[in-house]
């Protein structure tokens, strides 16, 4: 009775779950591999930024203009000086950019180049508040700012025109609150400002991934258009309008002084930190990219280790066979080799060829162990043909963003209720003594 029991079915069942629970194991440290390379690719995107241009963020010229000022303290008044930032009236972004791909070792990162005309104007009301309360503006320093985060990648701009003027820009001792910037001195006669004094330049930018624009302007209009198929609308702003088809996308943009949380004119001490948080802009995404698909694709490796092993036991169970557990374990090593072939082949050959290739490979491999162990060759065709559906089950889940979790509920169900369809009349006690030989 006691080895009767010990060989039992309800044993045989408790074992195979404690070795589906082992393959968490070997399971957990492919999601560790996959890590590792996802970290490898970011390291591949940055070497690419470091030479190309990084993530750009572009904002409108802000003017800067030092002022002195007389302050009491300790009972003494002293001069001291600093720098007033005044954003434009208006500030229009007309741009449109050039994606392409760009290779480091195996691993590929979007880039692109954009071609840019920046148009706008400053409110001469807003310059000459400067003076009021005894202030001495500096207006023969005064200079224009263009934000730009990494001007390594300014592949070409032209003057400014500034009213009449034409400007010419030059490197920035300091940025426009911690964004680095470019600027064109813009030396001002207060005795001839009136209504408003208008800006225009033009720049070819390039950069990686994303672009953003910074709202410095009391409205701000942003349209920007590209070949890219997949465009990622972020930041604190999404488009008014948008189109995106198979040849690209339009978006457009609007975003008021009402809308930010940042101030039309501030003081060198009341800096507004970071100003990127009004950010909005694209990010040249790849939908479902390899490796966010194969760490999907790790999620369901249990629950698909699982569903072969309860197949493997029903034919075990049908056929009054013994299966050693070392061979259940091979069987599930088989599976998880699954993920390590995957990751390795979709880095070289992408992730749609590389999942036909790895799970034809493990379908073909438990397949013909299972003919041989079940001994019976049309239980290991039955088997291989279960797996290749639950293969294909797991691909659509993979590259499903919408409707993978209801995907995945569905098929949790339809196998739980297709295992106790086929085990609706099997007598469990009856088969204790019958494993026993």
């Amino acid at each position: 009775m006691v080895a009767q029991a010990f060989h039992g079915a309800t044993f045989k069942v408790l074992g195979i779950a404690l070795l589906a629970l082992l393959m968490l194991i070997p399971l957990s440290e492919v999601n560790g591999l996959i890590g590792e390379r996802e970290g490898r690719a970011r390291e591949a995107t940055q070497h690419i930024a470091e030479r190309w241009g990084a993530q750009q963020l572009l904002g409108a010229p802000v003017l800067v203009v030092p002022v002195k000022r007389q302050i009491l303290q300790d009972k003494t008044w002293t001069s001291i000086e600093e720098r007033e930032y005044i954003l434009a009236d208006h500030a229009a972004f007309t741009g449109k950019l050039a994606p392409e791909m760009r290779r480091y070792g195996i691993y590929e990162t979007a880039v692109y180049t954009a071609d840019l005309t920046i148009e706008g104007r400053f409110d001469a009301a807003d310059i000459a508040a400067l003076g009021a309360s005894g202030a001495e503006p500096q207006w023969r320093r005064a200079e224009l700012r263009v934000p730009i985060a990494d001007v390594r990648g300014i592949r070409r701009i032209s003057t400014l025109k500034f009213g009449e003027r034409d400007l010419a820009f030059g490197p920035a001792a300091d940025g426009v609150a911690k964004v680095a910037s470019v600027s064109a001195p813009a030396a001002l006669d207060p005795t001839t400002l009136s209504g408003t004094l208008s800006f225009s330049f033009t720049l070819t930018l390039a950069g990686t991934e994303r672009f953003a624009v910074l709202p410095l302007a009391r409205k701000t209009d942003v349209n920007l258009s590209s070949t890219w198929p997949d465009p990622g609308f972020d930041g604190a702003f999404l488009p008014a309008a948008h189109r995106i088809d198979a040849g690209g996308f339009e978006a457009q943009w609007q975003v008021l002084d009402l809308n930010r949380r940042l101030a039309q004119h501030w003081r060198e001490s009341e800096s507004p930190g970071a100003i990127g948080e009004s950010a909005f802009g694209i990010t040249l995404t790849q939908p479902a990219g390899s490796y966010q698909q194969n760490v999907r694709a790790g999620k369901y490796g249990v629950l698909f280790i699982v569903f072969t092993f309860v197949a493997f036991f029903l034919f075990e169970v049908r056929r009054r066979l013994r299966v050693h557990p070392v061979q259940y374990l091979l069987v599930g090593i088989a599976l998880c080799t699954f993920y390590v072939v995957l990751l390795a082949l979709s880095e070289e050959i992408g992730f749609g060829w590389a999942y036909a290739i790895a799970a034809a490979c493990v379908v073909a491999i438990v397949s013909g162990y299972a003919a041989v162990v079940l001994r019976a060759h049309r239980a290991g065709m039955l088997l291989g043909a279960m797996l290749a559906l639950v293969y294909a089950l797991l691909y659509g889940l993979v590259v499903s963003e919408d409707y993978a979790l209801l995907m995945g509920s569905m098929a949790l169900l339809a196998g739980i209720a297709g295992f106790m369809y086929l085990t609706r009349r099997v007598d469990w006690y009856a088969l204790m003594p019958a494993t026993a030989h």
